[in-house]
């Protein structure tokens, strides 16, 4: 390494100083026990940090060759730059610097895929490579983010205190666990943000349909958010929707939510978690629905030109003497919902470590995800519990707990989606998570005559259910059956 005059004084580094990274810094060097060294390409970024907080006592850095330094060893850095390129620029100038034992930090949001790739790469050289998952946006950056870190256990062992010291706590216990080797954190952040796409678009839809049932306000709306965040629904989601629909446009004087384009952006985290998990072979339908939601709302010239296609007969309302009921529908289906979308992301987590060899404690994953992060829930304890009782559970939605919640509100979620249908209103992720629950408890489903059209036209054989092995009818001979083997054909 280049030499340098500078004092290895920092326990703890970050590269990249945009408003995530220096919240981040800011929230290290506020905790005892963390001297934090900083560095950003654009000097002027340090500059402002550490001038206007000089409380923080950072050590700053305008090279790489002073940054690295000032890191007492093991030198510990996390980056804190743009995904891609960028993200590889940063570990190629600490790789060139660093040393056997250091630490090297990804936070931003990776595809896990170039965290396994980068770890792989990085391996030879002695340089510990970890992945980590952080939550919670600008807020949980400076105050307390859970965080989903991957890697090496000996990387663990120096950088579990660090994190542990600036994440969110819940109950007493920091927001923060070591997911498994390599793409580990960035796999489990990548399924906690398709969580949060399906959370998000239920709640929509649950106002979507109060709003349009009951003629509500947006502010009148609110109450409701708020008194269901009382309940088994609290939620950081729930309670900034409350926030966001009390809110006054000041130049029009119109609720905010109506004076915003209802074209909803994504970052790519969402796609990713139903792109792996159609490769894992897993049904995420509540996610997916949330994310192509998200696409459909994009398509402006799509549904300007199919504004006045027919839709039902008769325009539809709630009786006010039955809006009580109809509101409290609405949240049960929102609670059933919500179960579904949880049970699939795990069940995500579950195959991809499963895939990639990853030793991931579900019960943990809950329980970090009680502070800190996007969607933080009061349930959040019950699927910790879940998975402390059994282990092996197959499915969340069939944990007691999870199975009583969804019977006691099946009616209600029923009535919902059948309304929701016959009234004209989109219901995507409330009608995809009820329509996967039946089939999830379903004896018996189509998927029969769905393998029998498939060895009709391919060849592609079946099994029987009164006997073992594997067949194929001769559907263009005398359509006997012949018993095969799966790689005949």
């Amino acid at each position: 390494m280049p030499e340098s005059t500078t004092t290895a004084s920092a326990n703890i580094g970050v590269v990249g100083l945009a408003v995530m990274g220096s919240n981040l810094a800011r929230n290290l060097a506020s905790r005892e026990g963390n001297t934090v060294a900083v560095f950003n390409r654009s000097p002027e970024r340090t500059h402002t940090l550490t001038g206007e907080h000089p409380e923080a006592g950072f050590v700053a850095s305008e090279s790489y060759d002073d940054f690295v330094a000032s890191l007492a060893k093991p030198r510990t850095a996390i980056i804190m730059v743009q995904a891609g390129r960028g993200t590889d620029a940063v570990i190629s100038e600490l790789v060139s610097r660093f040393e056997p034992g250091d630490i090297i930090v990804d936070g931003g949001n990776a595809n896990f895929h170039d965290t396994i790739r980068r770890e792989a790469e990085i391996k030879p050289t002695g340089i510990h490579f970890v992945g980590a998952g952080i939550s919670g946006g600008e807020e949980g950056a400076l105050h307390g983010p859970s965080i989903m870190p991957g890697g090496s256990a000996e990387s663990y062992e120096t950088l579990g205190p660090i994190l542990a010291s600036i994440a969110a706590v819940a109950e007493g216990e920091p927001c923060v666990t070591h997911i498994g080797t390599d793409g580990a954190g960035h796999f489990v952040k990548m399924v906690h943000n398709g969580i949060e796409y399906a959370d998000m678009q239920l709640i929509a839809e649950a106002y979507d349909l109060i709003r349009r049932g009951t003629g509500k306000t947006p502010a009148e709306i609110a109450d409701v958010f708020a008194e269901w965040n009382t309940g088994e629904l609290e939620s950081y989601l729930i309670e900034i929707t409350a926030e966001v629909l009390r809110q006054t446009d000041a130049a029009t004087g119109q609720p905010l939510v109506d004076v915003i384009l209802d074209e909803a952006g994504a970052k790519g985290t969402g796609a990713w978690t139903v792109q792996n998990a159609l490769d894992l072979g897993v049904p995420v339908s509540g996610i997916a629905e949330a994310v192509f939601a998200r696409s459909l709302s994009s398509k402006r010239a799509q549904r300007e030109a199919a504004v006045d296609l027919p839709g039902p007969d008769e325009a539809w309302s709630v009786a006010p003497e039955d809006a009580d009921a109809f509101i409290e529908d609405v949240r049960k289906a929102l609670y059933a919902s919500k179960i579904i979308a949880y049970s699939q992301g795990f069940d995500e987590i579950i195959a991809g470590a499963e895939q990639y060899g990853w030793n991931v404690h579900k019960g943990e994953v809950a329980k970090i995800w009680r502070a800190g992060c996007i969607i933080r829930a009061r349930f959040l304890n019950r699927i910790a519990d879940a998975y402390a009782d059994d282990p092996t559970l197959v499915a969340l939605a069939v944990a007691p707990y999870f199975r009583d919640a969804i019977a006691s509100g099946q009616s209600s979620w029923r009535r919902v989606v059948a309304t929701a249908a016959q009234a004209g209103i989109p219901t995507p992720a409330f009608s995809s998570s009820l329509a996967y629950y039946d089939g999830l408890r379903a004896d018996r489903l189509p998927a029969a005559l769905v393998q029998g059209q498939r060895d009709f036209f391919g060849a592609h054989t079946y099994k029987r259910v009164d006997r073992p092995g594997v067949f194929h009818t001769l559907w263009s001979g005398d359509r006997s059956e012949i018993e095969t083997t799966p790689s005949s054909h």
